[in-house]
């Protein structure tokens, strides 16, 4: 025998108290924009899983050392040569604090990771 009355596709979605609560849409796969802002989220909480490196903090205090050398010499007139003494001297510091400084982070993310798991 035929059906009369036409099923309901979707689900009754109200409660005893009248409320209506909403799942949200399960079905649709996340759009670009939301991958992108997930990934980024990802990168950030994997930045300092891994421990810091002495050749990391020197290739990053090189790189601040050019742009240092270049502001001495444009902006403050400064010689060539002078310019170059200073940044060797920075170089230098940048290295040893950079490195160290990343270690902290690490030890720090470290202990925040060991905390959060033995919530969990």
């Amino acid at each position: 025998m035929a059906q009369t009355k036409r099923k309901r596709r979707t689900k009754h979605r109200g409660n005893a108290a009248g409320i209506v609560e909403h799942r949200g849409r399960t079905s649709r796969p996340p759009s670009p924009e939301e991958r992108k802002k997930a990934q980024k989220q990802a990168a950030r909480g994997n930045r300092f899983s891994k421990p810091p490196t002495w050749s990391s903090a020197a290739i990053r205090a090189f790189v601040v050392t050019v742009f240092f050398v270049a502001f001495i010499t444009v902006a403050m007139h400064r010689p060539l040569r002078a310019s170059i003494a200073l940044g060797a001297f920075v170089l230098l510091l940048y290295i040893p604090m950079g490195y160290f400084m990343d270690q902290q982070f690490y030890r720090r993310y470290q202990q925040r990771q060991a905390r959060t798991g033995e919530k969990r």
